[in-house]
């Protein structure tokens, strides 16, 4: 049986306002005592009325343009209704029909890393760091209110769940995504593109460890070839599972790959999948029942009538999208562009705003002290130069006296080395041909351990250069 995977995602990101969504209370709940940082609104008390936050609507429409999304002129909050312990007021404030943002695309490059078997070819002409492009639908980016947190405890020797309402109200970004996704590596890429476009219009943290950002991955399988009256009328199978409340890429890389192959194996036994919501056990690498999966209706969905309807004038917009800054994919491309940096590099420099700014500045620094940028780029990420002070002058200075001219590699000696330190590594090389990508980087970082006073190389060339060794001997 031949089967596709077919991949959307949610993305829960909460702001970085200094007050919670509907009320006064500080948002910043992180470490807190419980249940200190509540009041009668963000605790659902009778007679307590919501409040918008302007903030978290000025950067979710911040995020609904970097996205590429189409701004509503005219948005609304909803109440979702549904019972649970963290749910205080018993419904959540959300957005349904009317959200902030709709139909956005986001491309990133990602690394289609293949698995290698022995006698495989590979093809290895493409670039190491960024193999292949993709484009991923936005349907919505909507804004809501956090949960409470539920906290497994023991009391006086009893197991109990204890409730934390410290992060109900905080403001809650949601980025839905059709599913245009095929594969867990390409998820994986997404969602780290999606984080470093967060930090970069620095609305928010997007730690993942602290429970700031959070991911949601829906999977199913689709039967090749397409038959179409075995789908829905958007072309998808009739049926999806969701992972809820995964907190790191790996893991959601793991389960989605688990998923992958758990519905595989009952849909070639001919079993029917179950619409469900299902929870990831790291310990275990498996995914676990939690409850049958909710259509929209059984949430009971209405406007919020204790919020207007919200009219976003074009001068507001305008006002907002003024201050966006330039995103990291456009200004990796940029730097190789115009400073003549290799990729590698460029994507590195590019991971953080405040790096790709610090970058610049030594460029305009340094173009009078024949400080060229190629140099500038590979001391800041190769030899990590300036970790202990970022002051731009004096990073140059720093940088003027390291600056000895570096001589290329030939292509001989590079492959002698390659050859060498693959052969020192075995395991590892085997590691890589089951298609554990971790160990490619080990290799390169080998070699480059024995580069050191031989000359200079291309990261992507390294890497090239092993997997043309593994696939023509």
């Amino acid at each position: 049986m031949n089967l596709e995977p077919v991949i959307g995602l949610e993305v829960h990101v909460e702001l970085n306002t200094l007050s919670k969504m509907f009320c006064g209370c500080p948002a910043d709940y992180f470490g807190k005592s419980p249940n200190t940082q509540t009041c009668p609104v963000c605790l659902g008390l009778p007679g307590a009325l919501p409040v918008p936050n302007k903030k978290a609507i000025e950067m979710t429409i911040l995020l609904g343009t970097a996205l590429g999304c189409k701004i509503n002129r005219t948005s609304r909050f909803d109440r979702k209704n549904y019972f649970y312990p963290d749910l205080p007021k018993g419904y959540q404030i959300s957005q349904y029909d009317e959200p902030v943002a709709v139909n956005g695309r986001l491309k990133f490059g990602f690394q289609n890393f293949p698995t290698l078997r022995s006698g495989s070819r590979l093809h290895v002409g493409t670039k190491f760091k960024v193999e292949e492009e993709k484009t991923v639908r936005i349907r919505r980016v909507h804004l809501e209110e956090d949960t409470g947190k539920l906290i497994h405890s023991e009391v006086n020797g009893k197991s109990v769940t204890l409730v934390d309402f410290n992060r109900s109200g905080v403001p809650l970004v949601e980025i839905v995504t059709e599913a245009d996704i095929q594969s867990s590596q390409e998820a994986k890429a997404f969602l780290k593109e999606i984080q470093k476009i967060i930090r970069y219009l620095r609305i928010s943290e997007a730690d993942m460890e602290k429970g700031i950002m959070r991911l949601e991955p829906s999977i199913s399988l689709r039967q090749l070839p397409i038959d179409n009256s075995q789908l829905t009328k958007e072309g998808l199978p009739n049926y999806r599972v969701e992972i809820k409340n995964i907190n790191s890429f790996r893991f959601a890389q793991r389960a989605i790959d688990y998923e992958i192959d758990r519905q595989k194996e009952l849909l070639s036994a001919g079993k029917k999948i179950p619409q469900e919501t299902r929870g990831w056990s790291e310990s275990k690498g498996v995914t676990f029942y939690q409850r049958s999966k909710e259509e929209a209706h059984a949430y009971r969905y209405f406007p919020e009538p204790d919020i207007p309807p919200l009219f976003f004038s074009e001068e507001f917009i305008n006002g907002i999208v003024s201050v966006l800054p330039e995103l990291p994919r456009p200004r990796s491309e940029r730097f190789v562009k115009e400073y003549g940096i290799r990729v590698s590099e460029a994507l590195i420099l590019t991971e953080d705003r405040g790096e790709a700014e610090l970058f610049e500045e030594l460029v305009r620094l340094g173009k009078d002290k024949n400080l060229f940028p190629q140099r500038i780029a590979n001391l800041l990420v190769n030899k990590k130069v300036g970790k202990s002070d970022r002051r731009p002058s004096l990073l140059v200075e720093e940088m003027i006296k390291l600056n000895v001219p570096e001589t290329e590699m030939s292509e001989e000696t590079l492959s002698g080395i390659c050859r060498e330190v693959m052969a020192l590594n075995q395991e590892v090389v085997g590691q890589l041909m089951s298609g554990k990508e971790k160990a490619l980087d080990f290799l390169i970082g080998q070699v480059f351990r024995r580069l050191k006073g031989q000359g200079r190389a291309d990261p992507d060339l390294v890497g090239k250069k092993i997997l043309e060794i593994i696939t023509n001997g």
